[in-house]
């Protein structure tokens, strides 16, 4: 057990859902410490049986703190994540930063669990967009080695933080009203639109939302020759990214094939009964841990090594705050020692 966790970001969406699920998991753990902006400080919040008051982030924040989860921007884990580790913690960290340091493992438990011995003191969790499609790709590639993948995200607003789903509220109730819609999270207005731009250019026309896809992919999986090529696109919905994805492997896997590997899948939902409407959709998959996967079909346009799908998980959970947890879960478990 840890005598001390630290919660970095507690009062922002995912913050919130840490917590949560800090709770909820019966995380072991003996003092909660709490850490967040100067503008925070000093508000209390209700953590399963006790009051806890947030405290300052500083880099003296970290003594006697043995592992950190922190969801702030980039530049705010650039700063702070060292002073944890050099206070002897570890920091399981959500922001963008770190995910592409070759010293920091990028870890998604049900995939690649065996890369957190490789951790000096620093583990990062994926992207969002990027954590759902690696789990729902995972089970297909040990099967059949995933060569090309060709996605389409819709992506919620609260994968924007809190103001994102304040805009979509604001945007749609302008336009109702017959007014022009503020912009100021997104490029243009979300209410009743899809914004097919997240992030900025990166690289030959793709943003760095879709490029974060194509690098994380290829670390986590542990395969420099995979080939990504996506598209991200904003859409007015508050929770719960989807995504239409496009597989081509090494080795030809009929639907049949697909779907039993999805079923025998860690963390994978299926969903498939397009006779009856079935299918996921993020309204249904708000709330959940698991990644959803549906109308799962061959690609009628390829060789026969194609599969398609369509996938759909809550990005704040699985593809953020759930994640970390089971990364603490998973440290945890690597300094048990063996029975």
């Amino acid at each position: 057990m840890y005598e001390t966790l630290a919660v970095v970001g507690a009062t922002g969406a995912v913050g919130r859902i840490v917590l949560d699920q800090l709770a909820q998991r019966n995380f072991p753990y003996k003092r909660l410490k709490l850490l967040a902006s100067e503008r925070s400080v000093g508000r209390e919040i209700r953590v399963k049986d006790k009051t806890i008051t947030i405290e300052l982030l500083a880099p003296g924040a970290f003594e006697d703190v043995d592992i950190v989860i922190a969801s702030t921007p980039d530049e705010v884990s650039a700063e702070f994540a060292p002073y944890a580790v050099k206070e002897g913690a570890i920091v399981v960290d959500e922001s963008g930063y770190w995910r592409m340091d070759p010293t920091v493992p990028l870890i998604i438990p049900e995939v690649n669990p065996e890369a957190i011995h490789d951790h000096q003191g620093i583990v990062a969790s994926p992207n969002c967009s990027t954590t759902q499609m690696v789990v729902a790709l995972a089970p297909l590639h040990k099967a059949a080695r995933v060569r090309r993948v060709i996605v389409s995200t819709y992506q919620a607003t609260s994968g924007a933080g809190l103001a994102g789903n304040v805009e979509l509220e604001s945007s749609v109730r302008s336009i109702l009203d017959g007014q022009t819609p503020a912009v100021e999270t997104f490029q243009h207005p979300i209410g009743f639109n899809l914004i097919p731009q997240i992030g900025g250019e990166k690289f030959e026309g793709y943003t760095s939302e879709e490029m974060k896809m194509v690098y994380e992919t290829r670390k986590i999986m542990g395969d420099d020759d995979i080939q990504v090529c996506p598209t991200a696109v904003r859409v007015p919905v508050t929770i719960g990214h989807s995504e239409s994805i496009l597989v081509e492997t090494e080795k030809p896997l009929t639907v049949a094939q697909a779907i039993e590997l999805f079923q025998a899948a860690s963390g994978i939902t299926v969903v498939d009964d397009l006779q009856n409407h079935r299918y996921p959709m993020p309204r249904d998959c708000g709330g959940q841990d698991d990644v959803f996967v549906g109308r799962i079909r061959r690609d009628i346009s390829g060789n026969g090594h194609g599969i398609a799908f369509w996938c759909v998980s809550d990005n704040l959970r699985k593809g953020a705050a759930t994640n970390a947890v089971q990364i603490a879960e998973l440290l945890q478990r690597s300094l048990a020692p063996a029975s």
